[in-house]
């Protein structure tokens, strides 16, 4: 039996190119949400909450593979859902990374601090509700109707967490701001939408980027 590949990645594409490599049938979706975590130094790794990973099919239904990959992780002391709409839970972890990572990199913010300051949060905000537009114009099916309240809800669980993006700018390292912030504009351009907040926060970015 070949082995199983599960991706777990901020923002749009990874399942897709790791399928196109080594095909549809050996990818598994996986998506992390409320650890907020870092590498603080050589096997020190930080995390500032735990809360869930959520794993599905490609293509749908949750099978018994699935199954067996949640209980592993269950068994390792992790919380995890099997779902069966993979676009939803890479959607719904998106609009959270979008609202966030883009304005705490270009701030050098905590997820708290762009909370609390009323402009930054405004472009955070804007972002979210972007992505959110695209993705429910693209037919994703969300669980809930009022994007600025879910991303709110999900950074006050972290507020003291730096996005990775922002851990990759300290680093002086290149960001993935195209899978996440940069993804939206032109998905948003494909269905008629525009998306100027994350394509200013996009161009920001990387504007301060090594190179």
């Amino acid at each position: 039996m070949s082995s199983r590949v599960l991706p777990i990645q901020n923002g749009l594409g990874s399942r897709e190119v790791v399928a196109e490599v080594l095909g549809e049938e050996r990818v598994i979706v996986g998506v992390a949400g409320g650890f907020g975590a870092s590498v603080v130094g050589p096997g020190h790794v930080h995390h500032h909450g735990m809360e869930v990973v959520r794993l599905g099919e490609p293509g749908g239904q949750v099978s018994p593979r699935v199954e067996r990959i949640a209980d592993v992780w269950r068994d390792a002391g992790f919380t995890v859902h099997a779902e069966d709409d993979v676009q939803r839970l890479v959607w719904e972890k998106l609009i959270c990374n979008v609202c966030f990572s883009g304005i705490c990199t270009v701030l050098e913010q905590t997820i708290g601090e762009v909370l609390d300051d009323q402009h930054a949060w405004w472009v955070a905000s804007s972002c979210a509700r972007e992505a959110y537009e695209v993705g429910v114009a693209s037919g994703v099916a969300m669980e809930f109707d009022d994007p600025v309240a879910h991303a709110a809800a999900f950074g006050e669980r972290i507020r003291d967490a730096r996005p990775s993006m922002l851990l990759d700018r300290l680093a002086g390292r290149p960001s993935e701001i195209d899978a996440i912030n940069g993804a939206i504009p032109p998905r948003a351009a494909a269905i008629g939408l525009a998306a100027p907040v994350n394509a200013t926060i996009t161009a920001l970015v990387k504007a301060g980027e090594p190179g």
